[in-house]
Parts: C-alpha cells; sequence; structure tokens
C-alpha cells in the first residue's frame, strides 16, 4: 500500500504512461508511442477523405513518399528535423546529419537523391562562426553525397528558446524505373541483410553528451548510404525488394516496423549481428540495449534470397558497409512478429522501443 506521501507522477518508470493529451519526449524517440502520435494524428489529419486515385498518405509507411509526375516520371519526397545535442559529436555533428539523414531516407525508396533544402531556427546569441563550421559541414556533406542544397529559409528564436540551432532538410530524389523498394514488397523467404556494426551512433553521442571516456571508443557510423544503394541496384536491382536505414529506435525497432508494415514474419539470428567491442561494453556499462541504441550510417535490405550472396558480396565491397551480414529471412509464421534467435538456442520476441532511451539523438 502506499504511504500518503507518495505521488506518483513523480516516480521513475522505463516505460511511459500513455496520456493522449499531452506529448512526451518518447512520442520523438522513434517507438511505439512515436507510431502511435502519426497513426491518431499525423495521418488521419492529413489524409483527404473521399479522394480518388493513388494516395501516398494509403501505401505502407516508409522513409520517403513517392509522387509519380504527369509523365509517368516517380520522384521520392522526404523530410526531416535534426535537434540533436551535443552539435558536435565523434564522427559528425548537426550539419552532416541532416544532409546524410536526407539523403538516406531518399536512397531508402530506391531513389538517385538530387536536390536538398535546408531550414534553420536559430537562437540569438549563437556565435556566427560556429554557425560557419555547420555550414561548411553541410557543403562537405553534400559534396560527399554527390546532392546539391538548392533552397531554405532562416528563423531567428529568443535567447533561451531555442537551444543552439534546429536544422530541417527537405530532399527529392528520381527514382530508376526497374525499382520497386517498399514494405509491400517483401515476400516469404527474403533474406535480411544488415550493413554493418550497430549503435556506434548513439553511444558517440552519449560519450560526449555525459563527458564519459570508453576505452577505443569509435566514432558515430554517420555517413552517406545512397552510393551502397546505387550499387546494389545497377547489381539486382529487382531483387532488392524493401531497404529501411536504421535511425532512432536503432536495428530493432526498424525490424518491427517492417514486419507489421509487411504483414509477415522476421527470424533473426543473434550472433550475425556484428556490435563493436567498445559499444557492447558502454551498453553493458549503462544498461542499454545495443539492438535499441541509434545508428547513422546503417541500413537493412530485404531481398530475394537466390540474390542474397551477390549482394552481400556488393556490401562487402562497398566503403559504406562495414562488416555486413545476413541476419535474418522472413518468414510466414506469427504476422508481424520479429522472433530473435541467440547462438544457444533460445529465442525472444522484439518489441517496440517503448520510452526514451537517449533523446535528442538525432
Amino acid at each position: 500500500m502506499n504511504s500518503p506521501d507518495f505521488d506518483p507522477s513523480r516516480s521513475a518508470c522505463p516505460i511511459p504512461q500513455d496520456s493522449s493529451d499531452i506529448v512526451r519526449m518518447a512520442h520523438g524517440g522513434g517507438g511505439r508511442l512515436m507510431w502511435r502520435l502519426i497513426e491518431d494524428v499525423f495521418l488521419p489529419g492529413f489524409r483527404r477523405q473521399g479522394e480518388t486515385g493513388r494516395d501516398p498518405l494509403s501505401d505502407p509507411p516508409h522513409d520517403s513518399a513517392v509522387i509519380r509526375t504527369g509523365d509517368g516520371t516517380r520522384l521520392a519526397f522526404t523530410t526531416d528535423s535534426f535537434v540533436v545535442q551535443p552539435l558536435f559529436f565523434p564522427g559528425g555533428d548537426i550539419g552532416s546529419l541532416a544532409v546524410y539523414g536526407t539523403v538516406n531516407d531518399l536512397a531508402m525508396a530506391g531513389a538517385k537523391p538530387l536536390w536538398l533544402a535546408a531550414a534553420f531556427i536559430i537562437e540569438e546569441a549563437f556565435p556566427i562562426d560556429t554557425l560557419q563550421r555547420i555550414v561548411a559541414s553541410m557543403r562537405s556533406a553534400a559534396d560527399a553525397a554527390g546532392v546539391r542544397i538548392i533552397t531554405g529559409d532562416t528563423k531567428v528564436v529568443d535567447r533561451g528558446k531555442g537551444d543552439g540551432v534546429f536544422i530541417t532538410t527537405t530532399g527529392i530524389g528520381l527514382i530508376p524505373e526497374d525499382v520497386g523498394v517498399s514494405p509491400a514488397g517483401i515476400q516469404v523467404g527474403d533474406k535480411i541483410l544488415l550493413s554493418g556494426d550497430v549503435g556506434r551512433h548513439g553511444v558517440a553521442i552519449l560519450s560526449v553528451r555525459e563527458n564519459l571516456q570508453f576505452e577505443g571508443a569509435l566514432p558515430s557510423d554517420c555517413g552517406p548510404l545512397n552510393g551502397l544503394v546505387r550499387a546494389m541496384v545497377k547489381h539486382a536491382p529487382q531483387a532488392i525488394h524493401c531497404l529501411r536505414d536504421l535511425t532512432r529506435g536503432g536495428l530493432a525497432t526498424a525490424l518491427c516496423e517492417l514486419a507489421r508494415e509487411s504483414g509477415t514474419g522476421f527470424v533473426v539470428d543473434e550472433s550475425q549481428i556484428p556490435v563493436q567491442s567498445p559499444v557492447a561494453a558502454a551498453c553493458e556499462l549503462l544498461g542499454l540495449d545495443p539492438l535499441y541504441v541509434a545508428n547513422e550510417g546503417r541500413m537493412i535490405a530485404i531481398v530475394a534470397r537466390a540474390a542474397a550472396e551477390e549482394l552481400l558480396a556488393v556490401m562487402k565491397s562497398h566503403p559504406a558497409a562495414s562488416d555486413p551480414r545476413i541476419i535474418g529471412e522472413v518468414t510466414a509464421g506469427s504476422p508481424g512478429v520479429v522472433e530473435l534467435r541467440n547462438a544457444f538456442g533460445g529465442s525472444r520476441v522484439l518489441d517496440f522501443l517503448s520510452g526514451e532511451q537517449m533523446p535528442r539523438i538525432c
């Protein structure tokens, strides 16, 4: 029985209370509450009633909307906001992150990214030299990804109201005619490829944010994936059924999203998921599961079984991948369920991230 002085609202709980009347930090964490916010507020609010023809909002959720122009050309269109704290971290900064994050979302639709727009919300008294450093980083990242930043906007808010700078980037890319990448394309028997080790970005952010020193600490994996996707598409365009980059919520949440959106089951081999030793040690120390820790330069590719080994070889030969693996397959049993099997014969079901492991991560 609770004591008379006990206040439940002040108790700490790893799973946030479910409330429909306020927004919580976990609503931006890439997990269960974020998807509930999208499905309960944004999708019904923006969907047109009684509209005939194809509606991008009715398709399975994906990293970019696909738009078909009058001549049949398919464009990928996406937007993302970046509120990372700190602004600079090992292996990147908010500027490069803003470019690569949007480029990667376009690439996950199978598109060749072409143009970006960038909007800045800047806090009064923010140092101009720091802003110039961020802008220079964005230019370098755009050059590395082969895109151009061609338009944008700038707003300034009162001191203490903006936490330095927030950046929103919007991107447009061209989808080749022979590419069809979507959660709807996932088929039973497909193999699941992972492009590299997981959890590095989240640990890099945390090491700076909390002033922690991990022996052999690694920089963030922040980087562009469009070159890797292009190489895979060039090799076997029809065999690539779905792509998803790993950001908030990590590998586990991305797998759960795709299993739910495709109505299939996933079986994943935990022993095939690479986790660098410093990341594993940091997660063990802090009580984090590396499968739920954020990434910014990793992706999963769900591909036809017959082409899996060939596409894995393409990954291994590309610098954007690091120790890529085939980590699982798509099954007909238990639609929407991701089963993680370990080396000892046991298994557990992966669920969406509940709560917010690390806020302000991207």
